[in-house]
């Protein structure tokens, strides 16, 4: 049976069944492929890239460019799953900047939908990109783009009074218009309180079962990034040390003349080769 391509509706209408959402993270074209071939709901180009694939210490130093230019790769390995590109830091600093941002990520990159973070500080962006017509996807709770006021990755919502701000942003996100909202960090009993009290979908990433779906960065659940592994994340495969071992062995080969061999050689006809 041919899939077909999720759209915005059928995200929410999983909410309203019961069914559990899917989403992961790509930033190239080969592991779009895989997790669209393999039935995942959301694919989101998430500015975590600027840690697992661009090799910086925080989320912070990515740009639109990179954004663009890695969802781009993206959307080409993709064709079912909804895309979404996250709007990186300083990204939607004013209403303006917000909406031709966003635009970009919808004309140049062909998204079918954008995320931000923040709550009440970022409303204003949020009411202004989904007035501009475009779908919008919210994220609240640990959010890696405020970690320097956030005080590092912690849990968050662990007080009554923090959680209460949580909840009440996830509301207010929902009024802007939001079709969903990651909440990644938080309590297990408050995403399933915003879970509960929400009409749209809420999509955990260290936030409890009781989310409507679950988000994790590929690159984590994989293996592939090392440099930590968060509580929330499982690995459901290991690579590094797999990809690591074939790179030795191919090194090894390459060394003592094992590889390549005539499997992998191309060749010449005699009479061809006499003329030469």
């Amino acid at each position: 049976m041919e899939r077909k391509k999720l759209t915005i509706e059928a995200i929410k209408d999983k909410k309203k069944s019961g069914e559990k959402i899917t989403m992961l993270t790509a930033y190239d074209y080969s592991m779009a492929r895989i997790i669209d071939d393999a039935g995942i709901d959301i694919i989101l180009v998430g500015d975590s890239l600027g840690m697992v694939v661009l090799g910086y210490d925080s989320t912070l130093p990515v740009t639109m460019a990179d954004m663009i230019r890695h969802t781009q790769a993206v959307r080409r390995g993709t064709k079912n799953a909804l895309l979404i590109g996250d709007m990186p830091y300083k990204s939607y600093d004013t209403q303006k900047l917000a909406v031709e941002n966003a635009a970009r990520f919808m004309k140049d990159a062909q998204c079918d939908a954008v995320k931000l973070e923040g709550g009440t500080e970022s409303l204003e962006a949020a009411e202004a990109i989904v007035g501009s017509g475009i779908p919008l996807m919210g994220h609240l709770g640990l959010t890696p783009q405020s970690i320097e006021k956030l005080g590092g990755y912690k849990v968050q919502g662990k007080t009554a009074e923090a959680a209460k701000v949580i909840i009440e942003d996830a509301k207010k996100l929902e009024s802007a218009g939001c079709f969903s909202i990651v909440l990644e960090c938080i309590p297990n009993a408050i995403a399933g309180i915003i879970t509960k009290e929400l009409k749209i979908p809420t999509i955990g990433i260290g936030a409890g079962v009781d989310c409507d779906g679950q988000v994790l960065v590929t690159n984590d659940m994989v293996g592939l990034f090392d440099r930590f592994v968060p509580k929330f994340v499982k690995q459901y495969v290991k690579l590094a040390p797999q990809i690591s071992e074939g790179v030795k062995r191919y090194k090894k080969e390459v060394e003592s003349g094992k590889f390549p061999t005539k499997e992998h050689t191309f060749e010449i006809k005699t009479e061809e080769l006499k003329k030469v």
